[in-house]
């Protein structure tokens, strides 16, 4: 890989950028083992709306990842599949996920340390559009 490859318009950050937002790899993630209707993927994800599962099964389409397929018999029902493209990606989100489920608790306690802390970062970052959801005194801290 070059050593630009992660700078502005570049491939790799097109793959990020895919891979940053939650849902995009959890849908994808869902939709591995075939075909589901909205219905289904909404009951196995758990968690998102039906206005968030249709932007994103969108956002996967135009990236051609996913694909809507209707039933020419009853048009109403639709399924979505992955793509042989979005099948590629599997295997980073897998990879993902591996590395969350090795290193999740330490990631959790450096979070936890981070808001025991009190420092004023600390409180700019939960004023901010994000927060790192640990109570001030973190007693159920993984690790600690």
């Amino acid at each position: 890989m070059p050593t630009d490859a992660f700078l502005a318009d570049c491939r790799a950050r097109l793959a990020f950028d895919l891979l940053s937002n939650t849902w995009n790899a959890v849908v994808l993630w869902a939709l591995r083992e075939g075909p589901r209707r909205p219905v289904e993927l909404r009951e196995r994800i758990g968690g998102i709306s039906s206005k968030v599962l249709t932007e994103t099964l969108r956002r996967l389409q135009f990236n051609g990842l996913v694909d809507r397929q209707t039933d020419d018999d009853r048009p109403s029902r639709v399924e979505y599949q992955l793509t042989a493209l979005g099948e590629t990606l599997l295997s980073p989100i897998d990879a993902v996920g591996a590395w969350a489920f090795d290193y999740g608790d330490e990631v959790m306690a450096a979070q936890c340390r981070w808001a025991s802390a009190g420092s004023t970062t600390q409180r700019h970052f939960d004023r901010g559009s994000q927060s790192c959801n640990m109570s001030e005194n973190c007693q159920e801290c993984p690790g600690e």
